[in-house]
């Protein structure tokens, strides 16, 4: 509670006392809050100095803030702190710098006063330069509330301006801490013409520097998890793979490093922790499923989303941080899909019911994670044969996204903030990948009308999309639809055009696709040895993946192909495997829909019905575009 010296003066034996006293009822197991409180209170009874007054100001408010719901008792001792520094002679400015910190996180997170803190913190930000640590602690806390609110243009100024003052500083490590920072936030805007150049400036002064291994290797996982970050927005599967691998050796030299034994930053100022080793060591399991569940390889998507949940549960026990149920759901929404393609849909929907109660315990993530829940739904549904309600859930999902763009619009505009690329977009992979399901569903449903106003917003040669894999998928779409309106050359140039792209960085699933579909058109062309040269690398690749779909879909080919063929012991053979694939769906959709996360399919609209999302979820050790 007191960490640094205090200044002495006369017959401050009363204070060390009482100070003393108090420190050993915080420490106390259990913690002795009540009687901690009681005396830091007793210290205003001996009038004491203004100095020492403004401390325990910020100790009552920050134990209150910390340990009670009494917010506005918290914030008045806060208050009380930061004025009374403002007169008080040097030596108090950690007293001046800490009270601005949390009285602006309570104001923001607690009370809604987004305004009054960015004040407080840019007043702060102003007289805080001979402090160098918490003039940058402070930028970094206003940047963050800027990003929050999805000004990200003002909080890559106020990250641009502490990697300046950092270099000027001598705070090489806080530097590049500012430089990734804000790379990471124009990574998120897709400015990826600002982004390359500044992550290679970052590589390169990594390259250079003599710093401790643990900082320059946490350095450079931030740096690589940028880098496989970006590759996988654009559907660059392939070309992520160096990265990836360098990532992953950066993160076993992280935790092969005895972090107990380094020695203090060169600066001290450098006192900036990007994540703890442990998260580290979830993200970069995570980031591997993303790029396992785009390459198709649906396996290891599995082994590494077992690992990471493990290591959440088991960090969860002692560290209640709200990314560590971030990295939760994504791992959810990952691992769902690689169910949905392998055909698990029991195991599938009752990890969507997993998702929901993530989000039910973190409410703030149902706001984040809406669409992506519905969307999860309506994949879930396809699978299902349900297509009232894919359609339902996948319009669910882009009414959801629709109404996050026009209310940032709407706060844009009303609060005379630049209407930033990401706020206006609003996660446009996820809106193309929604849309692209949804146009498939039109197809199946034999929706014609709405099939083709969809397909004039996620037209590929009209619209392209900043992500390769999602301009690859929508050429697929395009060449399914000129198939079931039997114009079968058009449907050969648009799906060779998704081969091309799709072999060009191995997403290996919608080769698959596209391959058995062009088997099937040339099955129906009657050219039989062309239709066979697709549908075999088909089959082959789909048992890879494996996809249970594409598997059922080419067997059914392969039965037709061999009996045009005359070979009627091979037909039979098809034939076997299609009923085989058959049966083991019709077995594991019946056996999904008994379930009562089923009807989740149901929920468009609102709050999650969580009496609807009731299991516990599967044991991950165990076990559509």
């Amino acid at each position: 509670m007191a960490a640094v010296p205090l200044p002495q003066h006369q017959n401050d034996s009363w204070y060390l006392s009482l100070l003393g006293l108090a420190e050993s009822f915080r420490t106390a197991n259990p913690p002795k809050i009540k009687l901690c409180i009681h005396c830091l209170e007793s210290i205003f009874q001996f009038n004491p100095p203004p100095g020492i007054e403004a401390r325990t100001h910020l100790q009552l408010g920050s134990l209150l803030f910390t340990h009670t719901k009494n917010t506005d008792l918290a914030r008045s001792h806060l208050e009380k702190a930061w004025l009374l520094t403002q007169s008080v002679p040097a030596g108090f400015d950690d007293v001046r710098y800490e009270a601005a910190a949390i009285l602006a996180n309570l104001y923001y997170k607690h009370q809604n006063q987004i305004q009054l803190a960015k004040s407080l913190l840019r007043k702060a930000i102003s007289t805080s330069q001979p402090a160098p640590y918490w003039h940058f602690r402070l930028l970094f806390q206003l940047a963050q509330i800027h990003a929050w609110e999805g000004d990200n243009i003002s909080a890559c100024e106020l990250l641009g301006h502490g990697a300046e003052s950092a270099a000027m500083a001598g705070a090489y490590y806080t530097r590049i801490m500012f430089m990734l920072s804000k790379a990471m936030l124009l990574l998120m805007d897709k400015k990826f013409h600002e982004v390359h150049p500044l992550l290679a400036l970052c590589n390169s002064m990594l390259e250079s520097w003599t710093g401790h291994p643990t900082h320059r290797e946490t350095l450079r996982v931030f740096l690589l998890v940028l880098q496989v970050t970006n590759f996988l927005m654009v559907g660059q599967v392939k070309s992520v793979k160096p990265y990836l691998k360098q990532l992953q050796q950066s993160i076993q030299t992280i935790t092969a490093l005895h972090t107990d034994d380094e020695p203090p930053p060169s600066h001290p100022a450098d006192l900036f922790q990007w994540l703890p080793k442990e998260h580290m060591c979830v993200l970069v399991y995570l980031v591997t499923v993303m790029h396992s569940m785009q390459a198709g390889y649906m396996d290891k998507a599995q082994k590494y989303t077992d690992k990471a949940l493990m290591q959440i549960e088991k960090l969860k026990i002692l560290d209640s941080s709200p990314i560590l149920s971030t990295f939760q759901l994504m791992l959810l929404e990952h691992i769902i899909m690689c169910r949905l393609v392998m055909g698990q849909q029991s195991i599938a929907v009752q990890e969507i019911s997993q998702a929901c109660h993530v989000c039910h315990e973190q409410p703030k993530l149902f706001v984040t994670h809406g669409a992506q829940l519905h969307t999860l739904l309506g994949l879930y549904a396809m699978s299902m044969g349900c297509l009232d309600s894919a359609e339902g859930q996948l319009n669910a999902a882009l009414r959801i996204m629709s109404n996050t763009m026009a209310a940032s619009r709407l706060a844009s505009s009303s609060q005379g903030r630049p209407q930033t690329e990401s706020r206006l977009s609003q996660q446009p992979e996820l809106w193309m990948f929604t849309s692209l399901n949804l146009a498939i569903v039109y197809l199946r449903s034999g929706k014609n009308q709405q099939l083709l106003s969809l397909l004039e917003r996620i037209n590929p040669d009209t619209y392209p999309s900043s992500s390769h894999a999602m301009t690859a998928a929508g050429y697929y779409i395009r060449g399914l639809q000129s198939f079931f309106q039997e114009r079968y050359h058009e449907a050969k140039r648009y799906l060779r055009e998704t081969l091309k792209m799709s072999n060009a960085e191995d997403l290996n699933r919608l080769t698959s696709c596209s391959l058995v579909l062009l088997g099937h058109i040339f099955l129906s062309l009657g050219n039989s040895r062309e239709s066979m040269n697709m549908v075999l690398p088909a089959m082959q690749l789909a048992s890879k993946i494996p996809d249970v779909d594409i598997q059922m879909w080419s067997a059914h080919l392969l039965k037709d192909l061999y009996h045009m063929m005359g070979d009627p012991i091979r037909a039979g053979e098809g034939g076997q495997m299609h009923y085989n694939f058959s049966q083991q769906q019709m077995n594991e959709r019946f056996r999904s829909s008994q379930q009562i996360e089923h009807n989740l399919i149901q929920w468009i609209d609102g709050q999650c019905p969580m009496h609807l999302a009731v299991t516990d979820g599967p044991s991950h050790s165990g076990t559509i575009l």
